[in-house]
């Protein structure tokens, strides 16, 4: 909804019902919120598959070369991973209420 039809229904809702224009707040403010929690769910997946690539090219690294510096790197990928990963669940929880 372009920002003239918001306006017009607003204006459309005000002279209707005097109780609609908190109400219509209410709604768009609730899919603004779910719009948002659906953007920042995408871009931690995003996230979480990128951190995923380095991380499992670092440990396949150390693993098959015994690159030490890449170990170190794998163990640093983990804990941002991890850090996404809580991220994502809060998110996720989140999305479940609304």
């Amino acid at each position: 909804m372009k920002y003239a039809e918001k306006q017009l229904f607003f204006q459309f809702s005000v002279k209707k019902n005097p109780i609609m224009p908190c109400y219509s707040k209410f709604c768009y403010l609730c899919a603004s919120l779910t719009l948002l929690n659906e953007i920042v769910m995408k871009e931690l997946i995003e996230k979480i598959q990128e951190t995923y690539a380095v991380f499992a090219a670092d440990a396949a690294a150390q693993a098959e070369k015994g690159n030490k510096a890449a170990g170190t790197r794998a163990r640093k990928a983990s804990l941002d991973l991890e850090k996404a990963m809580k991220a994502f669940r809060k998110a996720s929880l989140e999305a479940a209420k609304n």
